[in-house]
């Protein structure tokens, strides 16, 4: 018995030393330990080029443009960098945004009804198709890759050929001179003049949203399945995570932000073409990666998605105001995407280091 007291008294004594340091972690560690740290570097980077280059990109106009292009890109980079930290991927995310305008659309014209029936019936296929992703994926342990790739394939003809068998073309039918056209309107497709700043809706949408996956990314028991079922989906299963769960309301949050971005799509134009969002799946991959989400799994940041997709919007819009030749864009982007990969993995090593 008294060989053991000393022990057991010494035991406390090293964990109460381990949560010293742990409480006195230096500000600068801290910093570096963000996953969104290296996108917020980018951020600043490119935001003096584009200044620098382009005269009028520092007008007050500008701002709103860069900031409704970065929200129709950051409103499903959000839910994608989530489901990205949850170890999986989306490939049916771009066209799902498409589906989900295209029900609304060709339910509200078929039934002649107030254009809420429309939405409505486009928010339940909607998270259905997401339910639908996250159930083949738990069921048969297959890769979100093949699993999500079909969805695409599949979404992508049924676009396609339910448009032109109801519509007799590859568009759909206006719907403007409907009930609650206007009303869904301002939900989805507004805009607010602040000064000499016109702000889309989506913005508020999309600040919502980030604030909204942050608070359950660091202050939720959800959030914590997240970063567990990404870092390793059997170990947290082991514990008690329901990850089946986890990962099914993951693809039900891709699939909720696809329908406020087609709702966005359709009361913006009126109309929508059967083939839009291919490829738009690959963009929103690219935000979350270059805000610091892991291909892996289990790091990352609905902030740093956020600073992604502002980016994104930075540069899209920077290449015109500079008056360059478009058909660059798409090397910037990429060209951002390595570097910023490659600034985001110099700097966890160096957070790892410091530790």
């Amino acid at each position: 018995m008294t060989a053991t007291a000393p022990a057991e008294h010494h035991r406390p004594d090293k964990s109460a030393a381990a949560d010293e340091r742990l409480l006195h972690t230096s500000p600068w560690k801290k910093l570096l330990g963000r996953p969104e740290l290296g996108s917020v570097v980018g951020a600043a980077a490119v935001f003096v080029f584009f200044s620098l280059v382009a005269d009028s990109f520092l007008k007050a106009s500008s701002l709103g443009t860069v900031l409704y292009a970065a929200s129709t890109i950051g409103i499903m980079a959000v839910p994608v960098a989530l489901l990205m930290i949850g170890g999986e991927f989306d490939l049916s995310a771009g066209v799902l945004v498409t589906s989900s305008a295209l029900i609304s659309s060709m339910v509200s014209y078929q039934m002649t009804a107030n254009v809420w029936v429309g939405i409505l019936v486009s928010l339940l296929v909607t998270l259905a198709v997401g339910v639908f992703n996250g159930w083949m994926l738990t069921r048969t342990r297959l890769p979100s890759f093949i699993i999500t790739l079909g969805t695409f394939l599949m979404l992508t003809g049924l676009n396609l050929g339910f448009t032109k068998l109801i519509s007799g073309t590859v568009s759909t039918k206006t719907i403007a001179d409907m009930e609650g056209f206007s009303s869904a309107k301002a939900l989805f497709a507004s805009q607010l003049g602040i000064g000499d700043i016109d702000l889309k809706v989506t913005i508020l949408w999309w600040a919502a949203l980030v604030a909204l996956a942050t608070w359950i990314l660091l202050r939720t028991r959800f959030g914590n399945w997240i970063f567990a079922v990404g870092g390793g989906a059997d170990a947290a299963r082991a514990v008690g995570v329901p990850v089946a769960r986890t990962k099914i309301g993951l693809y039900m949050g891709v699939a909720f932000c696809a329908w406020v971005s087609g709702q966005h799509l359709l009361f913006s134009f009126d109309v929508v073409q059967s083939g839009e969002g291919v490829g738009n799946e690959l963009i929103y991959i690219i935000a979350a990666v270059i805000g610091g989400c892991l291909i892996t799994g289990g790091y990352g940041s609905a902030i740093g998605s956020a600073v992604g997709a502002f980016i994104f919007g930075m540069t899209s819009k920077g290449i015109v105001y500079a008056e360059w030749n478009p058909d660059w864009f798409k090397f910037f982007l990429g060209a951002m995407l390595l570097l910023a990969t490659l600034l985001n993995a110099w700097v966890r090593k160096r957070a790892e280091a410091s530790k």
